[in-house]
């Protein structure tokens, strides 16, 4: 019976999806043929009759079939992106005039009012945080939870990522306290100083390269610059987030974290194991490092699961873990920590 049920509701759900959706892409195919056809060249008010209709009809009746379900109203934005991607390229140059208007003012106002949008629900939510936990909220987390409220659950990771990269390499810069429950990995950990290193091995680069390229190409250059220089910045963001986001000890499970990079929550319960051990670990497809560097970061600690538990790491990308080695500053008092907590478990369960 329940699965004749799941069986109903996935048919119901995929055919809202074929109207949600389908509506949307039919009137831009419309719209495409019309774009394309000689109609268009020998009626002079036809052209800003479908700006209008890629710009705003179809993101309209696209937000009047979401807007009773779960799926985000930003996603609208996209929608209105796609039209004006679809009008530069198929409506003849002496009819973009609109279009040029719409890039040139309302584009810019558009995505100045979704960023604001974006930090006015994160301030909110540390907010709400703030006064439902009582401390110091991790911002990482906040704005995870904010972002899947406002963009498609695909889109969630990768727009948090970006936003943390920003706020924990040029805003979050002061001196992060650690609680009773707390635990640090940075300061004894090759990490920073190996993205340090990447930095300035990026940047010297980039001089050379652009000096060369420019010979060939100035534009060329600049774009190689741009991109270097975007990647240098995300490796700040990523050193940065390490000493923002300790491991932490909750009331009935424990939160891994390696900066933006990598975390898991795993439950207590969970835990089969825990060792102080630097010993090389077996290679095996289940056996992973909280860290991204691995065998080159090393580890002081073991962590043995009883089933197999999910690893996030950049931009939501998902590993099964079942061995998990890390290193800690201090792994003694954690091993400790961990241990206690892990017996107390066991007591309440048994």
């Amino acid at each position: 019976v329940y699965q004749k049920e799941l069986k109903k509701m996935q048919r119901i759900q995929l055919g809202k999806n074929l109207i949600i959706f389908g509506i949307p892409l039919s009137l831009l195919g419309v719209l495409i043929l019309l774009m394309a056809s000689p109609v268009l060249s020998r009626n002079g008010t036809l052209g800003p009759a479908i700006t209008v209709d890629l710009l705003l009809v179809v993101p309209f009746i696209y937000f009047l079939l979401i807007r009773k379900t779960s799926i985000p109203n930003t996603t609208v934005i996209p929608v209105m992106i796609i039209g004006l991607v679809l009008g530069s390229y198929f409506l003849p140059v002496e009819d973009q005039d609109y279009l040029d208007l719409f890039k040139t003012w309302v584009l810019p106002v558009v995505e100045i009012s979704v960023l604001v949008y974006v930090i006015s629900k994160v301030r909110t939510a540390i907010r709400k945080y703030r006064s439902l936990k009582g401390g110091s909220p991790d911002f990482f987390s906040v704005v995870k939870s904010t972002c899947a409220e406002i963009f498609p659950s695909k889109l969630v990771w990768p727009m948090a990522t970006e936003i943390a990269v920003i706020y924990y390499g040029f805003i979050r810069w002061k001196r992060r306290p650690l609680a009773e429950n707390e635990f640090s990995y940075h300061r004894k950990s090759s990490t920073p100083v190996l993205m340090i290193a990447f930095i300035m091995i990026i940047g010297i680069e980039t001089v050379v390269l652009h000096n060369l390229l420019a010979k060939w190409s100035v534009v060329a250059a600049w774009i190689l610059t741009g991109l270097s220089t975007y990647t240098a910045l995300q490796v700040l963001g990523f050193a940065r987030s390490l000493s923002q986001r300790p491991l932490a000890i909750g009331e009935d499970h424990l939160t891994l974290r390696f900066g933006i990079l990598n975390e898991a929550e795993i439950p207590l319960c969970e835990i089969e194991n825990i060792e102080q051990s630097t010993k090389e670990l077996e290679k095996d497809e289940l056996t992973d490092s909280l860290s991204p560097l691995g065998a080159m970061e090393g580890h002081n600690i073991i962590l043995r699961f009883r089933r197999v538990q999910t690893l996030n790491g950049l931009y939501g990308a998902k590993k099964r873990v079942k061995v998990l080695s890390l290193h800690l500053d201090d792994p003694a008092q954690f091993y400790d920590a961990v241990t206690s907590e892990v017996n107390m478990e066991k007591e309440g369960l048994y």
